[in-house]
């Protein structure tokens, strides 16, 4: 009897500090991050779009929303709910399964990597060693469901569209992991939080040539302007994504505003020294370059026009491409010759900054899209 009494002392105790301590379970502490985290990237998405339509009615001279809530703040949640009711349409030579599967094998990805994204010091789900390999696999899966979308609705536009991103995410998908691979050079880690660890300056100034890559490539990976092609509405219509309607388009169209978010956030840990900064809180620094980011595009889509399929395929290939190789093996001699030689981390950074006005100016001189100078009429 006693020790029947003292295995239930024993098991009492342990409900008792599981009670106590519930943060510390696995689950519950995935349940409660990953409903953060669901939710700040909803939230995200909605500041995004409706900072988006402000910034550029103000580029063009125009109002913007204003009409539901104050300065048409409730504006993207009108649209949401606009989206939810609306009628679910279903062609009906559709391959249904995995028409109805696309929107959540593109939409789910973009979740996944928040999950590595460190905040303030910290990630929201995990720490891993290879955070940015993990970005670059996960990143590669929206690829997947957009040609879903497209091979699914059984549209010729559709399915023209969905290989049409398809080959712009190959091509500008190197250039850009060139471009990290430097980055992982300087840092000497493939972990996020080591790489903002390390930037005692900016990335962004040590590694400028990397960077203007990263960016453009980046804006190509989200199909964002001037490589919006899928919006190419006299070629294409809608693209990919001509089938969909209700929820299902809702999640197709919230998803590119995600991965801005996504982009930005990781523009702002691999360049802008994460959440680093004096006086602030540091997720509040965190926040500010992911919107100093956000605002860059914004201003691209607002002055630069879309660019023809065979002038981004080139820029891919011919220009961009090239200039990360050039990156790559000067970031590789620097960091080889010059890691046992005291030198000041400026001395990095003017170096480089002179590497990317010469190669750029010099290359730009070779670079012609399609075999002719791209001009505007």
């Amino acid at each position: 009897m006693s020790l029947l009494h003292s295995a239930y002392n024993l098991m009492a105790q342990q409900a008792a500090a599981a009670a106590t301590h519930w943060y510390d379970n696995y689950w519950w502490h995935f349940a409660l991050y990953s409903l953060i985290l669901i939710t700040f990237v909803m939230v995200g998405a909605l500041v995004f779009i409706y900072a988006e339509r402000r910034l550029v009615a103000r580029f063009q001279l125009r109002i913007g929303p204003n009409r539901i809530g104050p300065f048409g703040l409730l504006q993207a949640i009108a649209d949401a709910i606009k989206s939810l009711i609306k009628e679910d349409i279903l062609p009906t030579k559709v391959d249904k399964i995995v028409f109805w599967l696309a929107p959540i094998v593109t939409f789910a990805p973009i979740l996944m990597l928040f999950a590595v994204i460190p905040f303030g010091g910290g990630s929201f789900m995990a720490d891993i060693n290879i955070g940015i390999l993990y970005i670059v696999s996960v990143s590669s899966i929206v690829t997947v469901g957009i040609f879903m979308a497209g091979w699914s609705s059984n549209n010729k536009y559709a399915l023209l569209g969905s290989m049409r991103d398809i080959a712009q995410l190959v091509s500008y998908e190197i250039p850009m992991g060139l471009s990290i691979v430097g980055v992982v050079l300087m840092a000497g880690s493939l972990s996020l939080k080591d790489i903002v660890n390390a930037q005692s300056v900016p990335f962004i100034l040590v590694q400028p040539l990397g960077f203007l890559i990263f960016f453009i490539a980046s804006l190509a990976e989200i199909n964002r302007a001037p490589f919006d092609l899928l919006e190419a509405d006299s070629e294409i219509v809608a693209g990919y994504n001509i089938e969909y309607s209700g929820m299902k388009f809702a999640m197709l169209y919230l998803a590119e505003y995600c991965e801005a978010l996504a982009m930005a956030a990781i523009t702002a840990v691999l360049f802008l020294g994460g959440w680093k900064g004096p006086f602030l809180p540091p997720i509040l620094w965190f926040m500010i370059k992911i919107f100093a980011v956000f605002f860059m595009i914004i201003w691209i889509r607002a002055t630069i026009p879309r660019l023809r399929i065979d002038q981004v395929l080139g820029f891919a290939w011919k220009f961009l491409l090239p200039l990360s190789l050039i990156n790559l093996v000067a970031t590789a001699v620097q960091v080889f010759f010059l890691r046992d030689v005291t030198i000041s981390i400026w001395v990095y950074a003017g170096i480089n900054i002179i590497l990317l006005v010469v190669f750029v100016a010099l290359w730009s001189k070779l670079f012609r899209s399609g075999g002719e100078k791209v001009e505007l009429v």
